[in-house]
């Protein structure tokens, strides 16, 4: 009996002791298998943060290489476009050289009676003066190629950018003659009176003819009627030929 009960608690025990062997077996696969897992998990996590690292890297030197790509090209815009203003400058200033000779030109065909011309102005008639039975000399009232002179004169020293003798424009070459009771302007006769027509401002050109003891008052002093009007427009034909 005693015996039969002796082995029983052997039997017992090395149950027991199987079951302890093989929970710690168990306990070191699942520990050692935990370990595992984490381990690879660390080891994927370490391969990812590395990896996005180096992705981070590339598109930081992209983005620095793409910086210094649009500096250079900002700066080559800015040297564009200060060459283009450069250019617009220099057009400009080419652009006004030629209004400045177109302007030039025109005035010149102006000059030379090659273009119709209008504009405001004065109208100057030179007339003869009444006859006098006591006058042994007719000339003494008569109106003479110098007296046109002093007229012409004065309007162009005051500024009339054309001048006309009864309709016909005079120019650089122009010449007058008296002939008898006639006045001849560059071979055309004209009889009196004679009406000298002038562009240019109006109250300038008759101040300065209206000056005390200027044109007026010497034209008078010979016995010609002399009478003064300003213009709104006056318009003069170019010269035939011209």
């Amino acid at each position: 009996m005693w015996r039969k009960k002796t082995l029983n608690k052997i039997k017992v025990k090395g149950r027991h002791l199987i079951l302890s062997i093989v929970c710690l077996v168990l306990g070191f696969i699942v520990a050692f298998s935990y370990h595992l897992t984490q381990l690879k998990h660390q080891n994927e996590k370490q391969d990812l943060s590395s990896s996005q690292y180096e992705k981070n890297l590339g598109l930081r030197n992209e983005l620095i290489a793409q910086e210094e790509t649009n500096r250079k090209l900002e700066k080559e815009l800015n040297q564009t476009q200060d060459k283009v203003l450069q250019i617009e400058k220099n057009l400009s200033k080419e652009t006004q050289v030629f209004l400045n000779l177109a302007e030039d030109a025109e005035k010149y065909r102006m000059f030379l009676g090659k273009v119709k011309v209008k504009g405001k102005g004065v109208k100057v008639t030179l007339s003869d003066g009444a006859y006098d039975p006591k006058e042994d000399n007719v000339n003494n009232y008569l109106v003479h190629e110098q007296h046109v002179f002093k007229v012409v004169n004065e309007l162009y020293i005051s500024g009339a950018a054309v001048v006309a003798i009864n309709g016909q424009r005079l120019t650089s070459h122009s010449y007058i003659v008296c002939n008898g009771p006639v006045i001849t302007v560059d071979g055309v006769p004209y009889p009196a009176p004679f009406v000298i027509t002038a562009i240019g401002d109006p109250d300038v050109l008759s101040s300065s003819l209206n000056l005390t003891g200027g044109v007026k008052d010497q034209l008078v002093n010979d016995n010609v009627v002399f009478t003064l009007e300003k213009e709104d427009e006056i318009v003069l034909n170019p010269i035939l030929g011209s």
